[in-house]
């Protein structure tokens, strides 16, 4: 008896597992029907491929970028996803030419990031369709992004110089945790040329984050501003988030996933840890809403927290959410979950359960509807008044790609 109850129990473990690995390829298959449909309805040739898909208007239409905003390297990653989805050369020969489209931006040295630029774009291009073209594009694109690396700071410079909100400080090398995704770029350099300062970079601006734009509970500051001379702090503060000492949900997304690539790159424990305790200080936020998709900012409204901008709690009385954060965090937390031994199943849970909650009507659009995008509520800039409550490209890109990585990881 005792082992018929054991054959009887791993059948229905092997059925509840087959159960879930169908329901989880129904809703890839439900989302990259959505996005075939979605995207083509996107034009090329009114666009001349010069302006780039990111967002809605007031009017519900497509807004675009242009070539030197940071978003542009997502509208080619998604369609490199469709193509890695579903083998179509429609999707590729679109990939194609809105990737090489951004070719010029391999040697702008205005900003920070080249990574979500030219890696998402290039990157995905390179990796579905290895050529010397797009590999010389990414390494002199890593060239370009080194040159704003100060090695008395040990950090990749952002922004050039800014106000920030409080009206008294002036950010002359201002680092933002988001940096910390285009080091990934920098690996990669390293990888194909086997020069290592490019990787060298990229390790030392990880240390330097991780030293000092984490806090002792693990949430994270949005921006760090150093003294160029001594490379010693001057001020730990925001730009997108509710207040100085908030935590930005996007930026703590941002850094799970940079750490994570940093550990996968360079199989460093003090990285893995980090990438540990930032997802765990996340998911287990008491602030993060039962569908796991964070409110914008995990401290709105909050004692203790005060904004130095001009912030009006009754012009949105229910709290924006940001679906972007929880896209960033559910390919995150994928790609934790294959490193980060027994928790691994609790990340990959907390991912799917993210996933589902983005397939689910309340986030994911309708045919034709938001501007022709995917997903829906998500948060831009909120303190800038900018993207509130809208699709982002860059949520899409995400989104597509954590659902790639769960398939990878079921099949």
């Amino acid at each position: 008896m005792k082992k018929y109850f054991l054959l009887a129990c791993q059948a229905i473990i092997l059925f509840k597992s087959g159960w879930c690995q169908r329901k989880h390829h129904a809703i890839i298959f439900k989302t990259f029907e959505l996005a075939a449909q979605q995207y083509q309805l996107i034009p090329d040739s009114l666009q001349r491929l010069h302006l780039y898909p990111r967002t809605s208007g007031p009017d519900h239409k497509t807004r675009y970028a242009s070539i030197n905003d940071w978003t542009g390297g997502f509208w080619a990653g998604n369609l490199w996803f469709l193509y890695e989805y579903t083998h179509e050369d429609k999707w590729k020969e679109k990939a194609q030419a809105w990737t090489e489209s951004l070719e010029q931006n391999k040697y702008n040295t205005a900003h920070h990031d080249l990574g979500f630029m030219m890696y998402c774009s290039f990157g995905n291009g390179y990796r579905l369709m290895p050529n010397e073209h797009y590999k010389e594009v990414l390494v002199q694109s890593a060239k370009s992004l080194c040159s704003r690396f100060n090695p008395k700071v040990g950090c990749i410079k952002s922004w050039n110089s800014r106000e920030s909100w409080d009206g008294k400080t002036t950010w002359h090398y201002p680092v933002i945790i988001d940096n910390m995704m285009n080091l990934e770029l920098l690996f990669f350099a390293s990888r194909v040329t086997g020069d290592p300062i490019y990787r060298n970079i990229a390790i030392k601006h990880a240390e330097t984050t991780r030293k000092n734009h984490i806090r002792a509970d693990y949430s994270t500051y949005h921006v760090v501003n150093y003294d160029t001379v001594s490379g010693r702090v001057l001020n730990r503060q925001t730009c997108q988030g509710y207040s100085d000492n908030s935590t930005w949900a996007r930026g703590q997304a941002w850094a799970v996933y940079g750490f994570t690539m940093v550990y996968r790159e360079t199989k460093d424990p003090r990285f893995l840890k980090c990438a540990i305790k930032l997802a765990d200080f996340y998911l287990h936020n008491p602030h993060l809403p039962a569908d796991k998709i964070p409110y914008w900012d995990f401290n709105v409204n909050q004692p203790g927290f005060t904004p130095d901008w001009k912030y009006n709690p009754k012009a949105y009385p229910v709290v924006p959410r940001d679906a972007s954060a929880a896209a960033i965090m559910s390919s995150a937390l994928l790609d934790l979950s294959q490193y980060a031994g027994k928790k691994g199943t609790e990340y990959k849970n907390a991912a799917i359960t993210m996933l589902n909650s983005l397939a689910s009507p309340q986030y994911l659009a309708t045919p034709g509807a938001n501007a022709n995008f995917l997903l829906k509520h998500c948060t831009g800039s909120f303190p800038h008044g900018q993207e509130i409550d809208v699709p982002l490209v860059y949520a899409d890109y995400y989104f597509l790609e954590a659902l790639l990585r769960l398939q990878r990881i079921e099949d």
